[in-house]
């Protein structure tokens, strides 16, 4: 049966009965910080908003069943896993041995979930409930006048999904040890049914991963000069003849298991259902970019059978960085160093497409334009420049790349515009510290639902840092802006 919360309990006040304690209770109490996030968590609309997913995972779930571990707890717990960048293991072990997580996480005496459950928890919300807990979170920070939405800066970067350096090989061998995985457990639910072929339920993963190295081998000669194209186009081919066998006897044990596999053939054959498409694509364009020598267009390419979402990404970084596998991710950021909005791009469009839908829901955010807004020279545009007057914006910092007119130089060495030039090199910095220290390198949850999940706890952790900061800085006299445009 779901829960919201457990009774609120201070695991502090019993041991201020002990005066003669050895042990000095300040140190075991929460940080300014962590005291700070609580105060900021402690929002009613957060955690009913993680309650209306929680309370259709399962039917009945509201009235039967034993109780579940809150939904306060779960929620805060996710915070706590992106806050100190820990596993769902560790977070468990730190909240078990520590009073001032258990009083922050607010399970205070009760059990502390596994890792496990923390993770079925963390699947079970929804990647458009992740979107509007963050709105949530940048609504309290205007209640709490941490930001006014005055300044606008974007900027683009790449989250990494968790995948390896994606080559023909590669995704061929693992092709074939997925399939041949599944195969084998396939002829055991299958073994004992008589007039069943077994022969349709053969693993050639051993085959498969002998060949790929022998191709890797002979990528590193060639690396040295040596002649080995030929070698490799042989050795291709025969992966390539593995691969599709495996392939054909994964559809021919298809209807096979829908037939006599009971509930788990029928799970084992929506699996089977679902990569099987997938490994067709790696066969066709493996064929063509080893055996017909032709060019695969990046977004038609296949780089993970785990993470098919995974776009091939060139913004002309130096090496080891020149391409990236992952997604490119657009975040808008206002004064007080919140993150007011996150978009997850497909492929790798241009900086000058995501201007026009920064300004437009920053302005149903805050129901008001901003008065400055500043972006890099790869967001450029006439188009950009006059939506952003057009909208009431009163700054608009954006540097023209190339050739400049002298009217365009004098407009760029403006006191004002050099001023917010300084102001949009900040968002630089709050990149960085996403990226470190909230864990936007690389995704570790699986699949596109993942992906967003993780990109947006990200963000709102960042804000509810910010927020807890500005709590705990005394108040400064706001600068005016300066004037110009």
């Amino acid at each position: 049966m779901l829960r919201l919360r457990y009774s609120p309990v201070n695991l502090f006040e019993p041991l201020q009965a002990f005066p003669d304690i050895y042990v000095d209770l300040a140190d075991l109490a929460m940080d300014p910080l962590l005291s700070a996030l609580d105060q900021v968590m402690d929002d009613e609309k957060l955690v009913l908003l993680a309650w209306n997913d929680y309370a259709t995972r399962r039917p009945n779930c509201l009235t039967t069943g034993r109780p579940s571990t809150p939904v306060e707890v779960l929620l805060r717990l996710q915070a706590v896993r992106r806050l100190y960048g820990w596993a769902y293991r560790q977070v468990r072990t730190q909240v078990r041995g520590s009073l001032a997580l258990r009083q922050f996480t607010r399970v205070y005496g009760h059990k502390v979930p596994n890792h496990a459950t923390m993770s079925d928890w963390g699947r079970a919300l929804k990647p458009a409930t992740t979107r509007l807990i963050h709105q949530r979170v940048v609504e309290l920070a205007v209640e709490r006048q941490v930001t006014t939405g005055q300044q606008l800066r974007t900027d683009g970067t790449v989250v990494e999904t968790n995948i390896h350096y994606p080559t023909d090989s590669s995704l061929l061998a693992d092709s074939v040890r997925v399939l041949g995985r599944m195969l084998s457990a396939g002829r055991k639910l299958v073994g004992a049914v008589p007039g069943v072929d077994k022969s349709r339920f053969v693993n050639r993963s051993r085959s498969s991963q002998r060949l790929a190295r022998e191709i890797a081998n002979c990528a590193r000669r060639a690396k040295k000069g040596a002649q080995t194209k030929p070698q490799m186009r042989k050795l291709y081919k025969k992966l390539l003849k593995t691969t599709q066998q495996s392939l054909d006897h994964a559809r021919q044990a298809l209807p096979v298991l829908q037939q006599h596999g009971a509930e788990a053939g029928q799970a084992l054959a929506d699996s089977l259902s679902h990569y099987i498409p997938l490994v067709q694509r790696v066969i066709d364009q493996a064929y063509q970019r080893v055996v017909l020598g032709k060019q695969v267009p990046a977004a038609d390419k296949l780089v993970s059978w785990f993470e098919p979402h995974t776009a091939i990404i060139r913004r002309g970084k130096p090496a080891p960085r020149e391409t990236e596998f992952g997604r490119k991710v657009w975040l808008d950021e206002v004064d007080g160093g919140i993150i007011s909005d996150y978009r997850i791009l497909a492929g790798n469009p241009p900086d000058d497409q995501q201007f026009t839908a920064s300004l437009c829901n920053h302005q149903q955010l805050f129901s008001h334009p901003p008065g400055t807004v500043s972006t890099d020279r790869g967001v450029y545009s006439p188009a950009n420049e006059k939506a952003a007057r057009t909208a009431g914006v009163k700054q608009v910092c954006m540097p023209q790349p190339g050739q400049r007119t002298p009217q365009r130089v004098t407009h760029e060495q403006q006191a004002w515009f050099r001023l917010v030039r300084r102001f949009q090199a900040g968002i630089e910095g709050r990149i960085s510290v996403v990226k470190r220290a909230r864990q936007l390198v690389r995704c570790l949850d699986k699949g596109e639902a993942g992906f967003e999940k993780w990109v947006g706890w990200g963000c709102i952790v960042n804000n509810l840092v910010a927020i807890a900061q500005a709590t705990l800085k005394p108040r400064r006299r706001r600068r005016p802006a300066a004037s110009g445009a």
